[in-house]
C-alpha cells in the first residue's frame, strides 16, 4: 500500500490514525486511505483520533463512512475521539454519530476496545 500523509500508529495495540485539524475535499483522500489501512488490518477495532479536528465537511464524512463500512467487512469497527462542539455538531446532524462509536477523548477510545479486539 501506498504510503498515506496520514500514518496509521499503534497505541496501546489499537491502530491510531490521527486526522488533521481540517477535513476537505484537499486531503479527504489521503485520509481515506489511512483509514481504509486501518481497517483492513482484520477484525478488531481502530481508533479516528479527531480530538484536533474543527472542520470535517462532506468529502471527510464519506472517508469515515467508506471506513465504517470496509471495517464491518473485515469484521471491525471504527471508534471515533472527538472533542469540541463543531465536529460533534457536524456529525450529529447528519447522523453519523449513531453510526460510529463517538468518545470525548483518545484515553476513553482507546479504553472502549476490548482487550479481546487489540492486536
Amino acid at each position: 500500500m501506498r504510503e498515506t500523509g496520514f500514518p496509521v500508529e499503534d497505541l496501546s495495540g489499537v491502530p491510531v490514525v490521527v486526522a488533521p485539524e481540517e477535513i476537505d475535499v484537499t486531503n479527504a483522500e489521503e485520509l481515506r486511505a489511512a483509514l481504509l489501512q486501518a481497517a483492513a488490518r482484520g477484525p478488531g477495532a481502530f481508533v479516528v483520533d479527531m480530538t484536533h479536528t474543527r472542520f470535517c465537511d462532506s468529502a471527510g464524512i464519506h472517508a469515515l463512512v467508506d471506513a465504517y463500512t470496509k471495517a464491518r467487512a473485515e469484521g471491525g469497527q471504527v471508534v471515533l475521539a472527538v472533542s469540541g462542539t463543531s465536529v460533534p455538531r457536524i456529525f450529529s446532524l447528519t447522523g453519523i454519530d449513531k453510526m460510529l462509536r463517538c468518545f470525548p477523548s483518545l484515553d476513553e477510545a482507546l479504553a472502549s476496545v476490548p482487550a479481546v479486539e487489540r492486536k
